[in-house]
């Protein structure tokens, strides 16, 4: 959310930002409702200040023993009371419009953001690692799955329907592995990480960014009054709102849970394998910190190295993207994305997005800091990824199997991998 003088102080940009966001923001309409709401007030502060002053007129004609003139400062009190009544009622719904509006409103973008319309003006930033040039004729995630006994693709269609999933046998210790690993990588680098809800109030989205423009990609529990969250987001945030957090230093959080995404709209698109499910689990990271764009922008690099780092440890080759403006959500102000090489795909895809959102959630949450003179201030809030499975399954396999079929196991999982340093393909099945 954006405070209304800001907005009313940077029309211009404003307009630009909806546009190059590709986001549909009344922002006349907002302007029209916050003059009404600030006419009404007026108007209502000027009629309750006469009500008072007739109050105490009628008080002191009592008092002295008027009665006519307190009976007349009555009447006028009785007509005021039934002004203000309309006034409040009309003001309590230009108040209702206003808020609904600003919930529209779209988080500025940092000055080095790629203008863009999509995806495709993504701006690569670097290049870490390179792609496995194989001397045969590689196979993707599912063969391999399937090869291995470790990803069952149909069964998971049978119990859940399309784009669900099986993982078993080594394809679990892998899933559970790969989060092991970010877990502890995060609490080494001072993170706090939590088990958080996943069935959350619509609150909770609304304050986070998520709602009202993502109601279709979110699960909604019918006659609850909750939803399933995306992404831990969404909780570690809402555990803060309405507070007051010490932020001397920056707060930094983990989230372990499972996600739910609907999908909606992408209907036919990466409908192979793991790549676009509507179940995951995810290591989140989530940073608080004070409201200054230069420790932010610190942040976000330092959540964007941890992203890497774990990658570096899988030892698998992937490139950083500057998102540009139009693959970017309303809320984020600076957007980095990490695509990790797919040779099943023969394309790097995303399985990272670090954000800055400046205070945008902290406004909404109502989460707030004390500054040096003691004064409160809204904080600004960051995210990454440090995981995301099964889709981080997808390189792994790929990139590490072995030209007999075997799949390598990078050092840094092994230790939870029972100390297994490949997967080697099960023992043929004869029929007797």
């Amino acid at each position: 959310m954006l405070d209304m003088n800001w907005i009313r102080e940077n029309e211009e940009l404003v307009r630009n930002t909806a546009e190059w966001k590709r986001v549909a923001f009344p922002l006349e309409e907002l302007l029209e409702q916050d003059d009404t709401k600030r006419r009404l007030l007026q108007e209502t502060e000027q009629l309750r200040a006469q009500r008072n002053a007739l109050t105490k007129e009628v008080e002191q004609a009592l008092r002295g023993g008027d009665s006519a003139a307190g009976q007349a400062a009555k009447e006028q009190v009785r007509a005021l009371n039934g002004r203000l009544s309309s006034l409040e009622a009309k003001l309590a719904e230009a108040q209702r419009r206003c808020g609904e509006l600003l919930l529209l409103a779209p988080n500025p973008v940092s000055a080095d953001t790629p203008i863009g319309s999509g995806d495709s003006d993504n701006v690569l930033l670097r290049l870490e690692g390179q792609p496995p040039e194989f001397g045969f004729a590689p196979r993707d995630h599912v063969e391999l799955g399937e090869l291995h006994g470790i990803i069952d693709l149909p069964r998971g269609v049978k119990a859940g329907g399309p784009r669900s999933y099986v993982l078993k046998g080594a394809g679990l210790d892998l899933h559970l592995a790969v989060q092991r690993l970010a877990v502890d990588v995060l609490t080494r680098r001072g993170f706090t990480v939590m088990d958080v809800p996943v069935i959350v109030r619509p609150e909770a989205l609304e304050r986070t960014g998520f709602f009202p423009g993502g109601r279709d990609q979110t699960y909604e529990l019918t006659g609850e009054n909750r939803w399933l969250a995306g992404t831990s987001e969404v909780s570690l945030v809402s555990l803060y709102s309405d507070e007051i957090v010490e932020l001397e230093t920056p707060m930094r959080l983990g989230g372990m849970s499972a996600c739910f995404r609907s999908e909606v709209g992408s209907a036919g698109r990466d409908v192979r394998g793991l790549y676009r499910v509507h179940q995951f689990s995810k290591i989140e990271q989530v940073v608080f910190c004070r409201s200054d764009q230069g420790a932010s922008e610190r942040m976000l690099q330092e959540i964007l190295a941890n992203a890497e780092y774990i990658l570096q440890l899988l030892e698998l080759p992937y490139r950083v993207m500057a998102v540009c403006t139009g693959d970017m959500s309303l809320k984020t102000h600076k957007q980095y994305d990490i695509e990790t090489w797919m040779p099943g795909r023969e394309a790097y895809g995303e399985t990272h997005s670090a954000s800055n959102l400046l205070d945008f959630q902290a406004r909404r949450s109502n989460i707030r800091y004390r500054d040096e003179q003691g004064r409160l201030q809204y904080c600004h809030t960051l995210n990454n990824t440090a995981v995301a499975t099964p889709r981080i399954l997808i390189p792994l396999l790929e990139n590490h199997q072995q030209e007999d079929g075997s799949i390598y196991i990078p050092q840094a999982l092994r230790q939870y991998m029972n100390g297994k340093e490949k997967l080697d393909l099960p023992p043929a099945q004869y029929e007797l």
